[in-house]
C-alpha cells in the first residue's frame, strides 16, 4: 500500500511539473477606431491654419495583452497619435489600475507620431490659435480617447488565449538624419552613399502566434519621424500604411507600430501620399521578411520596471525676455505671453519634469526599453552599445512632453551654431511643447542613463 501511494504521489508530482512546464504565454488583442468625428485641429505642424477636413484613412488604437506563466501581465498599446500627453497618460494609468490592477510598469502607451492626428488635451496649445470651442472639443475627444483605451485594454484581456511569443530584427533604410543632411540633397547623397550623421535602421519585430501557429499580432518599430504628410486629412502617415499593409496580408492579426528614437530622423524625400505609402510598404516588407524566417522564441517570463525620473529644465527665461518675446502672433509669442502671465500672477514656473523610463524583459534575455518624449537617435545607439545589439528601444512612449536630446545635440544647439540645421531638437522645440525653458539642463543624458542602469540591476535581481 505504501509503495502504491508513493507511486501515485510521484505520478501526481510529475504531472504537476509537466503541467507547469506546458503552461506558457497567453495573449489577447483588440483594436478600435479613434478617427475624430468633429473638425479638430491637427497636431504636429505649426503652419496649419485651420482644423482637419476629412480623412485619408482611419486612425486606430491597437492593444496587445501579454501574460506569462506566473500571471504577470503586460499591456502594449499602439496609437495613431502625435504623442500621448501627461494628462492622458496619468488618467489612463489610474483607470487601468482601478479596473485591472495594472501598475505603470506593466503599461506601454506608444504613439506613432503621425503629424496627421488630432491635438490632445494639454499638449501643443501654444502652437495653434485655439478658441474656447476648440479647447472644448479637444477636451471632449481626449476624454473619449481615455475611455476607449481602457475599454480596448479590457477587451484584449478578455481575449487571452494560449500563445507563443518570438522576436527578430529586420532592416529598413529610408530614415535620414535631418540635422546632418540638406533635404533637397538627399537623393544625390543617397546615390553616392554619402549621407551623414547617426541613424538606426533596425526594425525590431515581436510576433505573437496561437498554439496552432496562427499569427495573432505583430509589433514592430522604426526610428523615423512620421512627417511625410502635412495636409488636412487624418492619416497614420507611413506607419499607418505599414500597419494597414500587414493587416491586409494577415487579416486575423493586429499590426502595431512603435516609434524608435527618431527625433532627429526624417523619411526623405517626402511630402506626397505616394511616398508615404511607399515607405509604409517598405517597412511592412521588412517585417514580413522577419516573420518568414526562424525567430527567437521567448520563454513565458515577463519582467517589468518603470521609473519617473526627475529631469531638470535649463535656465528659466527672465521676465524681460518673456516680455520681449510675447509681442506677436506666432507660437513663440503665445508661449512667452502665457508664461509672462504666470509670472505676473505670482505662479512658479516649472523647473523639473517627471520623465517616464521603462524596461521590460521578455523570456531570458530580450530587453525592451521605452522612453518618453521625442528621443534622438543617440539614445538607442548608446543603449545598444551598452546592453546588446538586440535590445529594442522605443521613444514617444507613455508621455510625449518635449524632445529628449543627448548632450551632443544640446551642445550643438547652443548659439552660435555651426550649422543652420541645428537648434531645434536641443533648444527651441521646448517652446513648441510649452515647457518653461528653451532647453533641458546639461545633466539630462546622465540622469536617464543612471535610471536605466538602476532598472537593469533590478531586473537582474528578480
Amino acid at each position: 500500500m505504501k509503495r502504491l501511494l508513493a507511486i501515485v504521489l510521484l505520478l501526481f508530482c510529475t504531472a504537476s511539473v509537466a503541467g507547469a512546464d506546458e503552461a506558457g504565454w497567453k495573449a489577447g488583442t483588440a483594436k478600435a477606431i479613434i478617427t475624430p468625428e468633429k473638425p479638430l485641429w491637427m497636431a504636429g505642424y505649426g503652419g496649419r491654419k485651420h482644423p482637419a477636413e476629412g480623412k485619408l484613412h482611419d486612425l486606430w488604437i491597437r492593444v496587445l495583452a501579454l501574460q506569462d506563466k506566473e500571471g504577470h501581465t503586460g499591456i502594449i498599446l499602439s496609437s495613431d497619435t502625435l504623442g500621448i500627453p501627461q494628462s492622458i497618460y496619468d488618467a489612463t494609468c489610474k483607470s487601468l489600475k482601478e479596473k485591472f490592477d495594472l501598475k505603470r510598469s506593466q503599461i506601454m502607451l506608444h504613439s506613432s507620431h503621425t503629424h496627421c492626428g488630432p491635438v490632445l488635451r494639454g499638449a501643443l496649445y501654444d502652437v495653434y490659435p485655439l478658441d474656447d470651442e476648440q479647447r472644448r472639443l479637444i477636451d471632449e475627444y481626449s476624454t473619449n480617447l481615455e475611455q476607449k483605451i481602457v475599454e480596448t485594454v479590457g477587451r484584449a484581456l478578455a481575449n487571452l488565449v494560449p500563445a507563443k511569443i518570438s522576436g527578430g530584427q529586420g532592416v529598413a533604410t529610408f530614415a535620414v538624419n535631418r540635422r546632418n543632411n540638406i533635404e533637397g540633397d538627399v537623393p544625390k547623397l543617397r546615390n553616392a552613399n554619402s549621407l551623414k550623421g547617426p541613424v538606426d535602421h533596425d526594425v525590431p519585430v515581436l510576433a505573437v502566434r496561437s498554439a496552432d501557429n496562427k499569427l495573432l499580432a505583430v509589433v514592430f518599430g522604426y526610428a523615423c519621424h512620421n512627417t511625410n504628410l502635412s495636409f488636412y486629412q487624418w492619416c497614420g502617415d507611413y506607419a499607418g500604411f505599414a500597419q494597414y499593409a500587414l493587416e491586409d496580408v494577415h487579416p486575423d492579426a493586429v499590426a502595431m507600430f512603435y516609434m524608435g528614437c527618431g527625433a532627429d530622423q526624417n523619411p526623405l524625400p517626402r511630402r506626397t501620399v505616394e511616398l508615404a505609402r511607399g515607405y509604409g510598404l517598405r517597412l511592412a516588407a521588412a517585417v514580413e521578411r522577419v516573420l518568414a524566417e526562424p525567430m527567437q522564441e521567448f520563454q513565458p517570463k515577463l519582467k517589468t520596471e518603470l521609473e519617473l525620473v526627475t529631469l531638470n529644465l535649463g535656465e528659466q527665461p527672465t521676465r524681460e525676455e518673456l516680455s520681449k518675446m510675447s509681442v506677436g502672433t506666432s507660437y513663440i509669442n503665445r508661449w512667452a505671453a502665457r508664461l509672462l502671465k504666470d509670472v505676473d500672477d505670482g505662479k512658479s514656473l516649472e523647473r523639473t519634469y517627471p520623465y517616464p523610463l521603462q524596461v521590460w524583459k521578455l523570456g531570458r534575455k530580450q530587453l525592451w526599453i521605452t522612453m518618453g518624449g521625442e528621443v534622438v537617435v543617440d539614445y538607442s545607439l548608446g543603449f545598444k552599445k551598452q546592453y546588446g545589439d538586440d535590445v529594442w528601444v522605443a521613444g514617444y512612449c507613455n508621455d510625449v512632453m518635449a524632445y529628449i536630446p543627448s548632450l551632443r545635440v544640446l551642445d550643438e544647439d547652443v548659439p552660435p551654431r555651426k550649422s543652420g540645421r541645428w537648434g531645434y531638437e536641443g533648444n527651441t522645440s521646448m517652446m513648441v511643447y510649452g515647457r518653461a525653458a528653451q532647453r533641458w539642463a546639461n545633466d539630462v543624458e546622465d540622469l536617464i542613463a543612471a535610471s536605466m542602469n538602476r532598472m537593469m540591476t533590478q531586473l537582474a535581481d528578480k
